[in-house]
């Protein structure tokens, strides 16, 4: 039987180092999220990942919006679960050995220009009762900033295609109301007699469902977000990225950072405030390509 190294590491933090069950908890599920990230984007098992392995899934984490406070702490889990391989003999090196760790930095997050957002809202095949409802999610998602699980979580009552507003309950069950945009209206409404058709008898309190039916879970909008980025050439695109791209593209053409904080629902500042950094920075960039001075 092969041996369950991830357990024999916890164990040994439990019994040889006497850390509390809170703790090995975390290291448990950070090591969950390391072996899932491995098999599904690198097709490997832990004891297998490079070093730019390991910093790719750093990338990975910044992205799915986990702060560099959590992400140094993943990093610090691998690097002790490979110094226990290898004092077990079962790893020569260890990946994590130089690499920097977002400890004193911020990973400014990455978002889409304007162009790659209208190319990925082309992807879905509208021809299809499958791709108005991916069309229809794709829009709301730029057009409100909404998180993956706010919008799975959007009941039907929540928009108000009159008012062009959607009530959102975010983190800490904070009610808050973001503007909905006349495209994104356009496609809710197109998408709205398909949901009844595929509902039949039934009913559901959810906005989005499965042609059978099912409310959507965050996995099926991860998947399908991260579909229709391949589809249109753009990479890896994950629904925090759309966030990412409504809160830069709003700032770029004027909105007030105390707006767009209440529309993302931000508890500080400080933390919307990071996407007036990507906005300096293309502003720079723009006048150095431009300015035949610069």
């Amino acid at each position: 039987m092969p041996r369950d190294l991830v357990r024999e590491f916890l164990t040994y933090l439990r019994i040889e180092r006497g850390l509390s069950a809170n703790t090995i908890e975390a290291y448990r599920r950070d090591l969950e999220r390391a072996t899932a990230w491995a098999q599904a984007e690198r097709r490997k098992d832990l004891l297998s990942l490079s070093r730019e392995d390991v910093r790719e899934f750093m990338r990975w984490m910044s992205e799915q919006g986990l702060d560099a406070k959590s992400v140094a702490r993943s990093i610090a889990t691998l690097r002790n679960f490979f110094k226990f391989l290898i004092l077990d003999g079962v790893l020569k090196s260890d990946p994590t050995i130089s690499l920097e760790t977002p400890r004193s930095w911020q990973t400014l997050p990455r978002f889409l220009t304007l162009d790659e957002m209208n190319l990925l809202l082309e992807q879905p095949d509208v021809t299809r009762d499958i791709g108005v409802r991916d069309r229809a999610i794709l829009e709301v998602l730029y057009a409100t900033g909404l998180r993956a699980s706010e919008v799975v979580a959007l009941r039907l009552g929540d928009i108000d295609v009159d008012k062009g507003l959607v009530i959102c309950l975010g983190k800490g069950s904070k009610e808050r109301l973001v503007p909905l945009g006349r495209s994104a209206i356009e496609w809710v409404l197109k998408y709205l007699p398909i949901r009844q058709r595929w509902l039949g008898q039934k009913t559901s309190p959810w906005l989005f469902i499965s042609p059978r039916g099912r409310p959507l879970t965050r996995q099926t909008l991860w998947k399908l977000v991260a579909r229709y980025g391949r589809a249109a050439g753009l990479g890896r695109v994950m629904p925090h990225m759309l966030r990412h791209t409504f809160a830069t593209h709003l700032l770029e053409h004027g909105a007030d950072l105390r707006s767009v904080q209440m529309m993302l629902g931000h508890s500080d500042l400080s933390t919307t405030q990071v996407y007036t950094y990507i906005t300096n920075e293309r502003l720079r960039q723009i006048y150095e390509r431009c300015h035949p001075r610069a």
